[in-house]
């Protein structure tokens, strides 16, 4: 009796009645019943239907119906006007010669972008107003019992109130959102997830409200002196500071972010079309841009969704490419002569930086300073000679070439040269033509070289990209060893990154939220590591 009722529980109903199912129309994705085959036929008498047994029914994309020819079905999405076509709309219909796309290509990245917006909610949105939520909460709290006797103060108590259930209710529209979209990451529907709208800058900023501020204690004692309070039995001393200087505040990340932990996670494996993979350069906490062997720089986001391609007018690929302080794209246009820096302005490629003459621009990065280091190179093969200028804008504030005693700190090659300004003004370069990690303090000077043998490891070193973190610590791909190396300032080694499959790590790129890009050269997959605690 209770196999007849776990049956009963799993038998599928025709959707035009509530019959068991027994048919079903490929063509429109319907469940039938044997008496509603006909019934649905004879509804869409100008459409094809392939009806199968049940059993035999085959899952795919729901493709809707033309609106414009009848008993035809939408085979492309037309890019200008945003709705889905048929083949004769675009040929000798209101739609011709506009670009389209095929319709499964669209479905596929639209289900990309409803669980990327769905990622953001879940992960940056809703967290962030539920702590708003308890602020407000506690806000309350203490303004109810400060403002009891305060008659003026109640105006603004309640437009608080009104604020914080305005928070409630916003939480409550996204946990719903989050629950709608899920269920649209597996429809094969094409019409329910073509109606699918974006509501994430809905939700980036707080709505408007009353900032109530609550009684302080004031005192006009002199800067340097001191109030002495006694209450009871208690005593209390309070003296008056000066208040901080800009100088003292540091990055936000410094406040969050604690010791390595002893094991990192892999947050999130991106695929991408570049394979080799030579290069990532983040933007923000969850987007990056990337390049490979070919002139196109990509934009993606932490799912893989591609939201932006800029074709760049390198002769075969971009030397280096790194992101401004203001989000701007810039690469250098590798060349054998005259190689420039271009920055990407409204998705056009502008010459930023033109190198000395005789030199040609090859790796990039971009200090938090706002400066731009660029390796410069001048001749060909084994006898190319290497250097790193400093630029402010257009302008060489600084020359990185040779030291106090007149040698060349980087060795002739045709090798790149890869670099990062860590937070107390180094310049942190990975030599490939020595195989060490080169740190050359603001003056010029050679603080260290790091040849890897700290960390015992079973090839020989094979420094490529290099980053500081908001730690001041460095960190080198070793692309011989698979591994990520970590040193504090002073180079004194830290910990090997190993466990991570990071087969051929060469691209290396830091996102606002302290975790690490890692670009493994020939899979072409991005690996996004925490590596710190956070607090």
């Amino acid at each position: 009796m209770a196999t007849s009722t776990s049956w009963a529980q799993d038998v599928i109903t025709c959707d035009l009645c509530d019959k068991a199912a027994l048919q079903f129309c490929n063509s429109c994705q319907v469940s039938l019943c044997s008496e509603c085959v006909s019934k649905h036929t004879d509804a869409f008498k100008s459409m094809s239907h392939e009806i199968a047994p049940f059993l035999d029914r085959k899952t795919q994309l729901v493709l809707p119906a033309c609106q414009e020819h009848s008993g035809k079905r939408c085979e492309v999405n037309c890019k200008e006007c945003n709705t889905p076509v048929c083949i004769k709309c675009i040929g000798f219909g209101p739609h011709k010669g506009h670009d389209v796309e095929e319709l499964t290509e669209y479905h596929e990245n639209k289900i990309l972008k409803i669980k990327s917006d769905t990622e953001k909610m879940k992960v940056k949105l809703i967290p962030k107003y539920q702590k708003e939520n308890v602020e407000i909460g506690n806000k309350i709290s203490k303004t109810t019992s400060k403002l009891d006797d305060l008659r003026n103060e109640k105006k603004n108590l309640t437009a608080l109130q009104e604020y914080h259930n305005k928070i409630r209710d916003l939480i409550s529209e996204m946990n719903t959102i989050v629950k709608q979209n899920e269920k649209l990451f597996n429809s094969n529907k094409l019409s329910e997830v073509n109606e699918y709208q974006s509501k994430l800058n809905e939700y980036q900023d707080f709505p408007e409200h009353v900032d109530l501020e609550l009684p302080s204690m004031r005192s006009n004692i002199d800067q340097g002196k001191e109030l002495i309070i006694e209450i009871g039995g208690y005593r209390a001393t309070l003296k008056q500071m000066s208040p901080p200087s800009p100088s003292a505040d540091v990055s936000h990340l410094t406040t969050r972010i604690g010791k390595l932990m002893g094991q990192v996670r892999v947050i999130a494996t991106i695929p991408t079309n570049y394979t080799p993979l030579l290069g990532v350069a983040c933007i923000g906490e969850a987007e990056a841009w990337i390049y490979g062997d070919n002139k196109t720089i990509t934009h993606i986001d932490i799912h893989g969704s591609v939201s932006d391609t800029v074709t760049t007018t390198c002769l075969y690929w971009p030397g280096g490419i790194s992101v401004t302080i203001r989000g701007e794209l810039i690469y250098s246009n590798l060349q054998v002569i005259s190689g420039t820096v271009n920055i990407v302005r409204h998705g056009k490629s502008e010459t930023l930086i033109i190198p000395p003459k005789d030199w040609a621009s090859r790796r990039l990065s971009c200090t938090r300073s706002g400066d731009i280091l660029v390796h410069v190179y001048k001749g060909i093969g084994p006898q190319s000679k290497n250097k790193i200028i400093r630029y402010q804008g257009q302008q060489i504030t600084q020359d990185i070439n040779n030291d106090k005693t007149g040698h060349s700190i980087f060795k002739n090659g045709d090798n790149a040269l890869y670099m990062s300004e860590n937070n107390n003004g180094d310049v942190c370069v990975s030599d490939r033509h020595t195989e060490t990690v080169v740190v050359v303090d603001k003056t010029g000077r050679v603080r260290f070289r790091y040849d890897g043998t700290p960390a015992r490891r079973e090839e020989s070193f094979g420094p490529r990209y290099i980053v500081t973190d908001a730690l001041s610590q460095i960190i080198v791909t070793d692309i011989n060893n698979n591994c990520l190396h970590i040193l504090d300032q002073n180079g004194e080694f830290l910990r090997c990154v190993d466990d991570c499959g990071l087969k051929k790590p060469c691209g290396l790129s830091v996102d606002s939220e302290g975790r690490l890009w890692v670009g493994l050269l020939d899979t072409g997959e991005i690996k996004v590591i925490q590596y710190l605690y956070q607090s």
